[in-house]
């Protein structure tokens, strides 16, 4: 497990649907984290002199910033002397603030730039510019909001069966979220995945994977944290967590990324 305590990190808990963190990583402190599956659209800037590396589903990245939507496997990311703000979004509210449907993003990562243009650079520069960890908070949170009223967002039915799989922490029965909706199952289940990405069934398998790793983290046992979280049984929760991890349940939890993410920054009422 890394050593995280050489990391600079700061958390702010935003509004409207963001969560950040911030990181630095100094010169000489080579470190390389896997990133695993959270419920939520990932962007990170680096607002220092050097760039992400990242080695993702969908190949290697290099970039001054990322976007990585649900439906993301795995990615391993190198973050030597680096300096970033990462910001954590619920799907409703990424769709608007990317501007783009977040089926576009597929299962990998990709440079910031090349859905967010020349304003990914200048949002850099006033990064590196600010005073520090506040003034940068504010300064995300304020370009988030501004992309958020300019961009079109999600169908309101598409929000409600996300919300109420996020409510249910991922146990809403979704074969019946259709019906809750007025749509039919086919038109939910594109609709939903054009627009957020991924299916309403995955979706609802990362929410609930997501508090169960979390269970798991705080040292619950693997039987208990399957009977609380609507697992059939032990060997069902083993799937689950393979499948997000690549890796199984006593592993997982000693992922550098756990150890820093304070449950990955969550967000309430999204």
């Amino acid at each position: 497990m890394e050593d995280t305590s050489r990391w600079e990190i700061a958390r702010a808990r935003g509004r409207g649907g963001v969560a950040m963190a911030g990181f630095r990583v100094p010169p000489g402190s080579d470190v390389e984290l896997r990133a695993l599956p959270h419920p939520a659209v990932t962007l990170a800037v680096e607002f220092g002199e050097r760039a992400f590396e990242v080695r993702a589903e969908s190949g290697e990245v290099r970039a001054g910033g990322l976007a990585a939507g649900l439906g993301f496997g795995v990615f391993r990311a190198r973050a030597a002397g680096i300096a970033a703000v990462q910001a954590r979004l619920s799907p409703v509210l990424a769709r608007s603030v990317l501007g783009v449907p977040l089926g576009e993003l597929g299962r990998g990562v990709v440079p910031l730039d090349a859905v967010w243009g020349t304003g990914a650079e200048r949002l850099r520069e006033r990064l590196a510019e600010a005073a520090g960890w506040p003034e940068r908070f504010a300064l995300v949170e304020a370009e988030v909001t501004r992309r958020a009223l300019t961009e079109g967002g999600v169908d309101p039915e598409v929000a409600y069966v996300w919300r109420r799989i996020v409510r249910s922490a991922g146990r809403a029965r979704v074969e019946e979220l259709a019906g809750l909706t007025g749509w039919s199952r086919q038109r939910l289940w594109a609709r939903f995945g054009a627009q957020l990405g991924v299916t309403p069934k995955r979706a609802a398998m990362l929410v609930r994977f997501d508090h169960a790793v979390h269970g798991l983290l705080r040292g619950d046992s693997p039987a208990r944290v399957a009977a609380e979280h609507g697992y059939a049984d032990q060997s069902h929760l083993h799937h689950d967590v393979r499948l997000f991890t690549s890796t199984t349940p006593g592993l997982a939890v000693h992922e550098p990324w756990l150890a820093v993410d304070d449950r990955a920054w969550p967000t309430r009422g999204v």
